[in-house]
């Protein structure tokens, strides 16, 4: 058996932000559809993601935080909704996760750095200039607009310090050569940008070492340098191969990568740091960098500093992954900026995911069901003149008329068109996803879905089911649908995984109907297959009802950190009589049992000194089960107004102790006596 092709793609490593944003899930959503994609064609696919975490910034971070550098950026990469919990959330299939904290890359960059610094690309200088430092980015003051950083607009510093310097211009030619002569970097737009903005200016040797702050890797033969962030960024995509580390063994497997897709704002350092370093390193380059555009929201770039944050956790929950990650990429041209709405979001999911996609599949197998029960009859299935016709069509690419000429009231006239449109499919499809044209991929796909939702109105199945004679056309046409049903699934599984997943079930199509070499062939499905109807796969949304709760939700977090924000005001000191209201009692638990109905809530029977036992309810049941309360002695407050909860009274509260911890989740402790305590006794 012939050795699989190898497809090695990367996202950049992601600066551990301690707010996501579904801008950030847009990249790693495009690169994974794109390793499915190759993996689905058969190919050994390596997709690597990962987190950068050194640099100024971060350190001054966790300084704010009151941690160390390193608790900081392990309860955003490690912790709940961080960047691993967020790649789970969105279903990414990468198969190597690299932080660049980890001991074998530190290793390997320190490594890497003495080899060029050995080699006289490196050299000892004083850097005197600006400095971003949300972007970890050196300027000349030429090179800023309006005095502030090209790339993201905010202020800069003057920095000056003792520094290690690579020699960037020494590269330069071959850079510009690289960027005019071949298709390394796309958009060809970006190339442009990136020639009269640099190449051409001069380019000047970059500033590769920190002296002013520690959280970085250490140029280990020189104490009191650590490596600028770039450098350590970079090489990640080499690193987590095995290159200058024991870690893996990858590296003469799968580099050089087939392509990085990066957001336009890290454009320089992918297409003219990056490529000089390796040259320097002599190693081959990477054969594409691809830039896309940002995810805007009201015309400008997510970010948290502005205010301007979507949350994907509540965009997944109440639409589900599939949805939101469909458009990510439908929506937008990948290489070009695209305008987040929630509106936008709603009406993609109501017109191509529940009228078109979900409706075909609910209507079709809905029909199978009642027309014919679970499965069609096995002679329902393509004709011999139909396989002709899509394989004749697929070999030319679509390039033939049509073969077989009917009536115009000929119904079979509506066959050979549904066909003719599946049958060249694949193709279309290839050829707009190998240009990283999701959209265009996208729109490939809902043609035939579009087309099958036709011919359900052209054909009437439920006209053709009243006529006994016509139940072999109804048949035919049940299994065309479901053909084209299958086709597409297939094609969109790198976008929408678990829906697809769903789809074959309902249709019967086995592991071997979802490859894909099966989508380049019509007529494939077992005409008696098992065909289920499942639950909408996409339900309708109303739009207005929507936009009105989601402007709810969305206000919750703006009115906290308003609230928190405003001035602390005075404390409200209560007397001693104030407090003495409050009747605090120990109490004896005599018995206790979960409330029907509620998981929350725990019924408690208690003497409390008093002539009859007592009722509490209290919320506690995540904490506790009611078995190893029975006997236990806790603090009761017995004077507080009785309320009702689930159809039961409760007679005062229990006392507990609680901790908000820094994921934002609590921990509680009812608070405990020692059981040589008597009961009723009132605490002071």
């Amino acid at each position: 058996m012939p050795e699989k092709k190898k497809f090695y793609i990367t996202t950049p490593i992601y600066y551990p932000s301690d707010k996501l944003h579904i801008g950030h899930t847009y990249c790693t959503v495009a690169t994974d559809a794109m390793a499915r994609y190759k993996r689905l064609q058969g190919y050994d696919v390596m997709f690597l993601t990962g987190t950068d975490e050194h640099g100024q910034k971060i350190e001054d971070k966790a300084k704010e935080a009151g941690v160390s550098p390193k608790e900081f950026v392990d309860r955003i990469v490690e912790g709940p909704q961080g960047v691993k919990d967020l790649w789970k959330l969105m279903n990414i299939s990468n198969d190597r996760f690299i932080r660049t904290t980890d001991d074998y890359h530190v290793a390997a960059i320190q490594k890497i750095f003495k080899k060029m610094y050995e080699k006289g690309d490196i050299y000892k200088g004083k850097y005197v200039g600006k400095y971003c430092k949300p972007c970890e980015s050196f300027w000349t003051e030429s090179q800023l607009v309006d005095g502030k950083c090209p790339d993201c607009g905010r202020e800069v510093q003057d920095a000056e310090e003792e520094a290690y310097f690579f020699r960037l211009s020494k590269y330069a030619d071959r850079i510009q050569h690289l960027l005019e002569d071949t298709d390394f970097l796309e958009p060809r737009s970006r190339v442009n940008e990136m020639i009269n903005n640099f190449i051409k200016p001069g380019l000047e040797d970059l500033c590769v070492s920190r002296t002013s702050f520690q959280w970085g890797i250490p140029v280990d033969f020189d104490p009191g340098h650590v490596v600028y962030v770039w450098i350590d960024a970079l090489f990640n995509y080499t690193t987590a191969l095995g290159f200058m580390n024991d870690k893996y063994d990858d590296y003469d497997k799968y580099w050089p990568a087939d392509v990085h897709f990066i957001g336009k704002e890290i454009i320089r350092f992918h297409s003219i740091i990056w490529p000089a370093m390796l040259m320097s390193m002599d190693m081959p380059l990477p054969k594409k960098v691809f830039g896309h555009g940002w995810l805007l929201l009201d015309g400008g770039k997510m970010s948290k500093s502005k205010g301007n944050v979507v949350d994907p956790y509540l965009l997944a929950q109440r639409y589900g992954v599939d949805a939101l990650r469909y458009f990510l990429l439908r929506e937008f041209p990948f290489g070009t900026d695209g305008n987040f709405s929630n509106e936008a979001l709603i009406g993609r999911i109501n017109t191509d995911l529940a009228n078109d996609l979900g409706n075909l599949v609910s209507r079709t197998t809905a029909m199978v069901g009642k027309y014919f029960g679970q499965n069609l009859p096995a002679d329902s299935g393509t004709t011999e003149d139909e396989r002709d016709l899509a394989s004749m069509l697929a070999q030319a690419h679509g390039d033939v008329g049509l073969s077989m000429q009917f009536p115009e009231d000929d119904p079979r006239k509506f066959d050979v068109e549904l066909i003719s449109l599946a049958a060249v499919l694949r193709d279309a499809y290839e050829d707009r996803m190998e240009q990283y044209a999701f959209q265009d991929a996208l729109m490939e796909v809902f043609k035939l879905i579009g087309r099958a939702n036709k011919y359900i109105d052209e054909n009437k199945p439920w006209v053709l089911a009243k006529d006994e004679a016509q139940k072999g056309r109804l048949a035919h046409v049940l299994y065309n649908l479901l053909e084209c049903v299958r086709i597409s699934a297939v094609l969109l599984t790198p976008f929408m995984p678990d829906t697809c997943g769903k789809i074959f079930e309902q249709i019967g199509a086995g592991a071997d109907l979802r490859t894909w070499e099966s989508a380049g062939t019509w007529g494939l499905l077992p005409a008696d297959a098992a065909v289920t109807k499942g639950a909408n796969l996409f339900p309708r949304i109303d739009m207005e009802k929507e936009l009105k709760e989601l402007e709810e939700l969305e206000k919750k977090p703006a009115e906290a950190v308003e609230k928190k924000a405003e001035a602390p005001a005075e404390p409200e000191y209560i007397t001693i009589d104030d407090f003495n209201k409050v009747k605090f009692v120990t109490a004896k638990i005599l018995a206790c049992e979960a409330v029907p109905k509620s998981s929350k809530l725990l019924r408690f029977t208690l003497d409390c000194g008093e002539a009859f036992p007592r009722q509490i309810l209290s919320g506690i049941h995540e904490y506790y089960e009611p078995e190893e309360l029975v006997g236990k002695t806790v603090v009761a407050c017995t004077n507080l107004k009785p309320r009702k909860m689930m159809g039961l009274m409760s007679n005062g509260m229990l006392i507990s102790a609680v901790k908000e911890e820094a994921d934002g989740s609590e921990k509680l402790h009812l608070i405990m006596l020692d059981d040589k305590v008597p009961a009723g006794y009132g605490l002071c």
